[in-house]
């Protein structure tokens, strides 16, 4: 059981933050150390290829005691993975699963089956349903096979639903129809190591909204049937904006729809935008941001971690995709810690 702790929920800020960079004698053990005595099983980083030649980014990335877990951001997608058809390279996923595996850390493999980043010769073909069953189960062995018994879980479908609940318009839904969820969790199950925990992830379901409530279904039908489909947990990504991401409550209770099922929850993918330009007060607001979160997921029994997406400002997927906003993770370009850190810390270490 997970120790319990006097809720802090923290407010809206005021425009005179209070917060203080602490003095030089203060010990901050690290975030993954402090969550697993706060009862998680991991607080983790995503890691992107891009920096793995810079050995202050990997020093960070891989010290244990900040980062029981590691994610690929992008080395498992399926356009690196399997770029010609039956042709697998697993050149960038190893570079971030191994010196993880090396450093004593939990790897979550990311992902199975996505409607992005696809390779041409899989999006510019009209395949037979059966030729894309086919493919899916393929690519599914192949890269499970590669990775067997490497990855404490697998995000097995991403993103397969729309903000209102409908389902996506996706190559996968247009040609083998709602059920290639299910055959993709059931050819997981099949390739995966039994020990490997079997995921669906997404966004936007951090608090109970259509989007949430359509993923519950979805994972009810599965559980309900005669033959009950695998699925082991639901991530919630958790892409939040400074000053309006899910209040403490709301996270709790869409955590709840899910663990009240048996399954597991996770945050996979956390990171909390600013608009630009960034100022003292939105870094104070952004640090309870990030702490709220953290603290749902602590306080709710099954919701076993916690993964940043990347934790260096400089490799940030935000600036690209949002033009104009930014500093969304916890080190900046300097490498120095952000008062969201530190708050972060403050909070697990209570738990203590």
């Amino acid at each position: 059981m997970k120790a319990s702790l006097a809720l802090v929920v923290l407010p809206l800020v005021s425009a005179s933050p209070t917060w203080q960079r602490p003095q030089r004698n203060q010990t901050y053990p690290g975030l993954d150390v402090l969550a697993k005595r706060a009862g998680l099983l991991y607080f983790g980083t995503a890691i992107d290829n891009v920096v793995l030649d810079n050995e202050q980014y990997t020093s960070i990335a891989h010290n244990r005691a900040e980062f029981g877990q590691v994610t690929p951001s992008n080395g498992q997608k399926w356009m690196h993975i399997e770029p010609q058809r039956n042709v697998f390279n697993y050149t960038l996923g190893d570079q971030v699963s191994e010196p993880g595996k090396a450093a004593g850390q939990l790897r979550r493999c990311h992902t199975f089956v996505w409607h992005n980043q696809l390779p041409t010769w899989l999006t510019q073909t009209t395949w037979s349903k059966d030729e894309l069953i086919a493919i899916l189960e393929n690519h599914i062995r192949n890269e499970a096979r590669h990775y067997y018994d490497e990855c404490y879980a697998w995000d097995v479908v991403n993103e397969a639903f729309n903000d209102d609940g409908t389902w996506r318009d996706t190559l996968w839904l247009r040609t083998i129809g709602k059920e290639y969820i299910a055959l993709a969790f059931q050819f997981a199950r099949k390739y995966v190591s039994p020990r490997t925990r079997l995921y669906y992830n997404d966004y936007n379901i951090e608090k109970v909204n259509n989007k949430s409530l359509a993923v519950e279904a979805l994972v009810t039908d599965f559980l309900g049937r005669d033959v009950p489909v695998p699925i082991d947990g639901v991530g919630l990504q958790a892409h939040f904006v400074t000053g309006r991401t899910q209040r403490y409550n709301q996270t709790v209770a869409a955590l709840k729809l899910f663990t009240q099922h048996g399954l597991e929850t996770a945050l996979t993918e956390l990171d909390v935008r600013t608009v630009l330009p960034d100022l003292p007060e939105k870094q104070e607001q952004q640090a309870a941001d990030y702490t709220n979160s953290v603290q749902a997921c602590v306080d709710v029994e099954g919701c076993v971690g916690v993964t940043v997406w990347d934790f260096w400002d400089p490799v940030s997927w935000v600036p690209e995709t949002f033009p104009g906003e930014g500093n969304a993770l916890l080190w900046d370009a300097g490498f120095v810690k952000k008062v969201a850190y530190y708050r972060v810390s403050d909070m697990l270490r209570g738990y203590a």
